[in-house]
């Protein structure tokens, strides 16, 4: 055998046993006797460690995935890139570039079976780039399990109301740095309200800021602001009921996501959180967290 068809078949061998390494089908879940759930990193009340063990609703939705299924629940965390493609990329159909299987260059090593919190959107899914390709065309976004929405949280002894959004032309209000409220703030009202926004790494440390005094209010997620008032509970916070004008999308669905190749277990995964969206199990997981919890609404058009 010359040197060029030796080189083939090493190549050949080689990219065979890189996809066979990467294949999760279903029956390979349950035959390796684990699942590996992908979470985004220290990102509370939805996935975050907590004395050294993994806390969360979403924790606590693979761990009862992982349980429905017989198998070991082995958590996959991952740290957010620049966007949502990227992540998906990244953790769910590609793997990191850098993450290699020593013993298998070719093979990756770390890539999740199922990936948690991820926008249950169809026009999402099917969106195309500049030059018409389906972006999202590698992954299948499904199981819808809660509806998100923005919520404002303010200090009733600097404010009597938050009617309006405007009132923070006067007051500052903290937000999480780079995200759609501090895109808002800043941009929303001709940008009157842009000197008093204030930056911070997350939520949680724009919260110690409202309590410190240093702003008067924080905008965040519905399940951040919750989570913050349970954990730190303090009876001059109170929770504002105004809208966001010009805002754009103000409730999202939140699902999960699998490689296109991998539809039986989506399914079966799927039918896992139905269960316990329909039977009441997922609500009481959001309000031991001291979350709201609402219905996606592809359960609430059932409803109806």
């Amino acid at each position: 055998m010359n040197k060029q068809l030796k080189t083939a078949v090493v190549i050949t061998c080689a990219s065979l046993l890189s996809s066979l390494a990467q294949a999760r089908y279903y029956d390979d879940v349950i035959d390796s006797g684990y699942i590996k759930v992908g979470f985004y990193k220290d990102f509370p009340p939805y996935s975050y460690m907590e004395e050294g063990r993994p806390r969360g609703v979403d924790v606590e939705i693979g761990q009862h995935i992982a349980k429905e299924f017989g198998v070991k629940f082995v958590p996959h965390w991952i740290t957010p890139d620049e966007n949502l493609e990227d992540d998906l990329r990244n953790n769910v159909w590609k793997g990191h570039y850098l993450d290699k299987n020593e013993a298998n260059p070719l093979a990756l090593k770390n890539i999740a079976d199922v990936m948690m919190r991820v926008p249950y959107d169809r026009e999402y899914s099917y969106m195309r780039d500049s030059t018409g390709y389906v972006i999202n065309d590698m992954v299948v976004m499904f199981g819808p399990y809660q509806r998100e929405s923005w919520q404002v949280i303010y200090d009733n002894n600097k404010l009597d109301n938050v009617s309006t959004l405007a009132v923070f032309q006067y007051h500052p209000i903290g937000v999480e740095i780079d995200s759609l409220p501090a895109f808002y703030l800043t941009s929303a009202f001709g940008g009157r309200m842009r000197d008093k926004t204030h930056h911070f790494p997350n939520a949680r440390e724009a919260y110690t800021a409202m309590k410190q005094g240093k702003v008067d209010a924080i905008m965040a997620m519905r399940a951040e602001v919750d989570w913050l008032a349970h954990k730190q509970p303090d009876k001059k916070f109170t929770l504002a009921t105004n809208g966001y004008p010009t805002m754009g999308k103000q409730k999202w669905d939140i699902g999960m996501a699998i490689k296109h190749t991998y539809r039986q277990l989506g399914h079966s995964v799927a039918d896992v959180v139905d269960r316990m969206v329909t039977s009441g199990e997922m609500e009481k997981i959001y309000q031991s967290y001291g979350l709201r919890y609402e219905l996606p609404g592809f359960y609430q058009d059932v409803n109806q």
